[in-house]
């Protein structure tokens, strides 16, 4: 039997990060963060990554391993926290994931061994440069002739998805196509013990949401943006395209009122938590808890823990 493994998992501001810590607490765990943008270093604010004082002692993995000047991928992050994971089983204690990407609590459960980046090869380089030359349409024919399965279910214009898929074929000998088939028919690495936190009334998640926008505002956000700009993080980035960051960086480009800015933050992260809903309500065998706008947070730690006592942990 694989070895079980805790998930915290749900929309955005809706406390997993402190049930992550209160879990660790009365479990003698540790905390992994299975957030994409969290790996950044120096996406503080708008990732609300949590603060010391929010961490209370609890050790916290995968938070600000990456430059925001690289484009971190699913594939770096499986094989990094899947280190983590290993070495919080090897000191005799329990890791517990907490995050709202979909995709890396499935990749890191499933141990998906994605044929990652690597640079010393030149090929994406070349790659970009023939795309920058000659267009997409060459290359999108050269995908069509080694791999017609991607090719049919890619747009012609997707220049990063195309050149991800000849990447791997001029990298490893195999498309992509039958890497994923590969990798998808391989037992998962771990058991995930998934609870789902939500508010029961989504009016109420939504308010949550501006709230915390606000604060985040309040807590230098704007600051925050100015500061990554002006140590050359480039705006194209995939760092710099986080939600919060994108809308500042063009608010503060044009030199004009944030107010505007501000509010499509909300929309743009309200609309996010509603894919995150779509996304976590998909699978099966999720303990959800529905919070209640005045809800008394023991509660919600005294269902997790039954909850996990009941998939026999400890």
């Amino acid at each position: 039997m694989p070895s079980q493994l805790i998930l915290i998992c749900g929309p955005t501001a809706t406390g997993k990060t402190r049930l992550g810590v209160a879990l660790a607490k009365a479990l003698g765990g540790e905390v992994v963060s299975a957030d994409s943008m969290q790996v950044y270093r120096d996406l503080v604010i708008g990732t609300a990554r949590p603060t010391q004082e929010e961490m209370a002692g609890v050790p916290h993995h995968m938070m600000g391993v990456a430059d925001p000047r690289e484009n971190y991928s699913v594939a770096r992050y499986v094989q990094e926290a899947t280190a983590c994971v290993e070495d919080i089983f090897r000191r005799g204690r329990q890791p517990i994931v907490v995050g709202g990407t979909g995709l890396y609590l499935d990749a890191l459960c499933q141990g998906r061994s994605f044929s990652d980046f690597r640079p010393e090869t030149g090929v994406r380089t070349r790659l970009q440069a023939q795309a920058a030359q000659g267009g997409l349409d060459a290359l999108w024919e050269q995908l069509r002739q080694v791999d017609p399965e991607t090719a049919a279910r890619l747009h012609p214009h997707d220049a990063k998805r195309i050149i991800r898929a000849l990447e791997v074929w001029y990298d490893t000998g195999q498309t992509i196509s039958q890497h994923n088939r590969q990798t998808q028919t391989q037992p998962p690495r771990y058991q995930g013990v998934t609870i789902a936190l939500t508010y029961r009334d989504r009016q109420d998640l939504y308010q949550r949401i501006d709230q915390r926008v606000d604060q985040m505002m309040a807590r230098g956000l704007a600051e925050e943006v100015r500061a990554l700009l002006a140590a050359g993080i480039p705006r194209t980035s995939t760092a710099m395209q986080a939600i919060g960051y994108k809308e500042l960086v063009r608010a503060l480009d044009a030199g004009g009122d944030l107010a505007p800015a501000v509010e499509e933050i909300k929309r743009r992260s309200r609309q996010y938590a509603k894919r995150q809903l779509t996304w976590f309500r998909r699978k099966e065998d999720t303990e959800w808890i529905l919070l209640d706008k005045m809800q008394d947070f023991s509660s919600v730690v005294q269902i997790s823990t039954d909850y996990l006592r009941e998939k026999g942990l400890p």
